[in-house]
């Protein structure tokens, strides 16, 4: 019997490839040759990015261009995300020295894709890839370049990684990348931090790397942009604050939550957007006068959320744009409960010395609580039942403000 030759494309291939090469071998030959979905051997998000590229680009083998940079749009970019770059110069620094002993890139790239920072690296002759498109104001996402973790962190928002032949283009598969969001107060992304490495794989877990820096530039970027706000840190354990593990939140002169990070979200049990615009004492169970006095100790407090879970808090105040917290305070209907409130913390040291400036506020505030007090009874015709319900609070309650109150022999009756 003779025997017969088969094609090529006939040999069985193996049923369950062995390793990441592979596998996206046979993804690619799946996708782009025979038109099936390769589910399972690469990510969903790289598939994603693989069908919205095949629909703008069609050709995989083709040369990518890289947009030229003119001396006007490297300034343009800049000034357009200068809060950004500010946030992020301390850790790109930090992240540069850690990676000094590799041939890894760090790009920075605003929430379009252009890349606002780029790591100059003495391996450039034998990184083509890298030393083209590592340059300020450069276009690296998905539309320009293909498949890429910055591209695609930039289109969807998320974190990902892409190794090798998952690049959508023929001439990035010598690339591996992992890129982290960073998003803004507002919730919207701001940029993308991308860890970067040609020729070669990283050896070691880059995704936690680049997520562990996006997420400290982002809580820096959070806070210099809440100048006019209360900043809530906060965690389970106090040796977890100033750490990209701590949660924060902020909090306007009106006693609302204006954002939380990611970390705050998650020990409140609720998405940042839906704890946006709530009032504080609904979202963290303490009132904006409870907060304040917070922001009076270096040290960090225990306090406990509405969850019945205990936190350690730090509170900053505003610095420089005249924000009146405590004023806030007194004309909303806070200064008729703060009195009588639980105390909201519990100082693990004793509290540190109140400042001068710190003291004068507080003499001001009560003077303000007892005009209040006394604007009400004289308005309720000195009805005790009807002022507390005025002001909200319990009969008890105005009593002993009224005994506090300097000047005030005997409460009135009635009620």
């Amino acid at each position: 019997m003779a025997h017969r030759t088969l094609p090529s494309d006939a040999i069985p291939r193996e049923l369950f490839p062995r390793t990441v090469a592979q596998r996206t071998a046979l993804a690619r030959h799946q996708f782009f040759e025979q038109g099936i979905r390769p589910s399972g051997l690469v990510g969903e998000e790289v598939i994603q990015s693989w069908l919205r590229c095949s629909r703008l680009h069609r050709d995989p083998k083709r040369i990518v261009p890289f947009d030229p940079v003119t001396p006007s749009r490297r300034q343009s970019v800049v000034q357009r995300n200068r809060a950004l770059i500010d946030a992020a110069g301390p850790d790109l620094l930090a992240m540069e020295g850690t990676l000094a002993g590799t041939d890894c890139r760090v790009l920075l790239t605003d929430r379009d894709g252009v890349v606002l920072h780029a790591t100059h690296h003495p391996a450039a002759a034998r990184q083509p890839v890298l030393h083209a498109t590592s340059r300020v104001g450069v276009n690296i996402a998905e539309g320009v370049v293909g498949t890429t973790a910055p591209g695609i962190v930039a289109r969807t928002g998320k974190a990902c990684t892409v190794d090798g032949a998952e690049h959508f283009f023929d001439v990035l598969h010598s690339m591996q990348c992992a890129a982290a969001p960073i998003r803004d107060v507002h919730g919207r992304l701001a940029g993308v931090l991308d860890l970067t490495a040609e020729q070669r794989h990283f050896g070691f877990d880059a995704a936690a790397m680049v997520g562990l820096y996006a997420t400290t530039i982002e809580n820096r970027l959070m806070q210099a942009q809440s100048r006019e706000q209360l900043v809530l840190r906060f965690q389970a354990h106090p040796t977890l604050l100033g750490t990209p593990l701590e949660a924060l939140a902020g909090v306007s002169s009106d006693g609302h939550v204006r954002w939380l990070n990611d970390a705050a979200a998650r020990l409140l049990g609720s998405l940042p957007a839906a704890a946006a615009e709530r009032a504080v004492e609904q979202v963290l169970g303490h009132d904006l006068a409870s907060l304040l006095r917070v922001g009076r100790s270096t040290a960090a407090l225990a306090l406990r959320l509405p969850s019945g879970l205990g936190v350690w808090l730090q509170a900053a105040l505003p610095s420089s744009h005249g924000t009146d917290f405590r004023h806030a305070v007194v004309v909303g209907r806070a200064p008729a409960t703060v009195a009588d409130a639980p105390p909201a913390v519990v100082a693990p040291a004793p509290p540190a010395a109140t400042p001068p400036s710190a003291t004068a506020t507080a003499e001001t505030l009560r003077a303000q609580h007892r005009k209040l007090i006394e604007d009400t009874l004289q308005a309720q015709g000195g009805n005790i039942s009807q002022a507390a319900r005025q002001l909200g609070v319990s009969r008890g309650t105005l009593y002993r403000q009224l005994r506090r109150s300097p000047g005030t022999e005997k409460p009135p009756s009635g009620g």
